[in-house]
């Protein structure tokens, strides 16, 4: 099972409907759950991580294989994040993506992760970064499966 945990929900229609078509076409390669919880909204970042993070850490299961996504994470091409993501596979039952809030994530998540993912050193806006995700795990498993998809 792929779970993708974000903070915050979107507010954009037109980033619902994508995320809206990729977990449909997700659900073809398996189990995909997508959970938001709540921001906390406050300009006290110290308060606002913690929050958050209890908030992430009630979906995390202790056999998980915890990906987080932070800027000084792996990076890797599409092909080299596809046979990643199939060795995982393999070895973990369940893989969990956490995306984080606008101040990122608290050092009690990230220091569970097992692998911190970066996609760029750019910073990308949380809602956009969700479809982004979303997209490159769809393309990760079209390329395990050898199926066509666009370049």
């Amino acid at each position: 099972m792929i779970r993708v945990i974000c903070v915050g929900k979107l507010k954009e229609s037109y980033f619902r409907d994508a995320v809206l078509e990729y977990q449909k076409r997700l659900q073809k390669y398996g189990h995909f759950e997508l959970i938001e919880v709540m921001d906390e909204g406050i300009d006290d970042s110290r308060v606002a991580l913690k929050k958050e993070a209890s908030r992430i850490e009630k979906w995390i299961h202790p056999k998980d294989f915890l990906i987080t996504l932070e800027i000084e994470g792996k990076m890797f091409s599409s092909v080299e994040f596809s046979s990643f993501l199939s060795t995982v596979t393999m070895n973990h039952a369940n893989i969990t993506f956490i995306i984080g809030g606008s101040f990122g994530l608290d050092d009690s998540i990230r220091n569970r992760a097992n692998m911190k993912l970066s996609f760029s050193e750019m910073t990308f806006p949380h809602q956009l970064f969700r479809v982004m995700l979303l997209e490159q795990i769809y393309r990760a498993y079209k390329i395990m499966g050898n199926e066509k998809y666009h370049k």
